[in-house]
């Protein structure tokens, strides 16, 4: 969940295998992460394009994936857990 959007926890997972793809190119040729908009992917699951239209969806973007580290279990990724840390 990003403010009033919520996503299923496979389709954030699907946008950070996209966005972590994005990082294997040339370091000195990418964009900035926080830059960085998936909505020209092909791939992009379907339920992210209204974050396309607004102005901060790379944020957005981000904050998703952020969510989805490896580091957090799925337990920990979900909006309803407490505690974790």
């Amino acid at each position: 969940q990003d403010g009033d959007f919520k996503f299923p926890l496979e389709s954030v997972k699907k946008l950070k295998e996209l966005m972590d793809g994005n990082r294997q190119v040339n370091p000195r040729m990418m964009v900035p992460t926080a830059s960085y908009s998936p909505c020209q992917e092909k791939y992009l699951p379907e339920e992210f394009r209204p974050v396309c239209r607004r102005e901060d969806a790379p944020m957005i973007f981000k904050r998703l994936t952020l969510a989805v580290g490896d580091d957090l279990c799925e337990i920990c990724a979900n909006a309803a857990c407490a505690g974790c840390f």
